[in-house]
């Protein structure tokens, strides 16, 4: 059983869609990010970018236990592990590493900022409404969202016709688009393949773990320090 530790944000619904999309068991660890249990010890060592998800795998490469931090190389794991949701051929898998690594490099950061920027830092003490900031993140989300839609408009999934770990890695931030203060109306392509993805079994399920544990972190002052500590 792989351990997971997790906490149920964008970046850690990759895992659990993943997981529940290759029907691997897990076990859960909930990291409370908001309490500073990403800086524990004990999680370091398995995580030392005291970010989560990350998970250690008992059965790793040779049959030794492995331990995997940042979202995207867990996902590139397991479909090493298990064989699914990587592509069906090379130039395809080609395609996957190409749009996983646009989500982290790319709209990961990018949504992630436009939420800090839009929601949290107007919240903090003192208020930090900056409309130089907010204008950035929102308009270059807005340009990410618009290349995705552009991809969508010839295949049904991100990377080809097949579904894969890149559209498991981009649903979870796409799926906030209204809080990144973005719209579908222009996007049609997108709306179609976020309602498709949706709807899978894996991602409701994903999705839905410790699920009531989530919260906006706009009413803790204590909370946010933790969060957006710089250490």
């Amino acid at each position: 059983m792989i351990d997971l530790y997790y906490w149920p944000t964008p970046n850690g619904w990759k895992v659990t869609i993943a997981l529940e999309e290759m029907h691997l068991p897990y076990r859960v660890n909930l990291i409370d990010i908001g309490a500073g249990d990403q800086f524990k010890p004990d999680f370091l060592v398995v995580a030392p970018n005291n970010r989560m998800p990350a998970i250690t795998d008992p059965d790793g490469p040779d049959g030794a236990p492995i331990s995997i931090f940042e979202s995207g190389a867990i996902l590139q794991y397991l479909v090493r592990k298990t064989g699914q949701f990587g592509g069906p051929t090379e130039r395809d898998r080609i395609a996957v590493d190409q749009w996983l690594m646009w989500q982290m490099g790319g709209l990961g950061p990018m949504a992630g900022q436009a939420h800090h920027f839009l929601k949290y830092a107007p919240n903090m003490d003192p208020p930090q409404d900056i409309p130089y900031a907010k204008d950035r993140y929102r308009t270059e989300t807005a340009r990410l969202y618009g290349v995705l839609d552009r991809q969508l408009t010839n295949y049904e999934f991100v990377a080809g016709d097949f579904y894969s770990i890149a559209d498991m890695s981009i649903w979870g931030w796409a799926s906030l688009w209204q809080g990144q203060q973005q719209t579908l109306d222009d996007k049609p392509n997108l709306k179609r393949w976020l309602d498709d993805v949706t709807a899978r079994a894996g991602v409701q399920k994903g999705r839905a773990v410790a699920a009531e544990k989530r919260g906006d972190f706009k009413g803790s002052k204590t909370t946010q320090d933790t969060l957006f500590k710089r250490s």
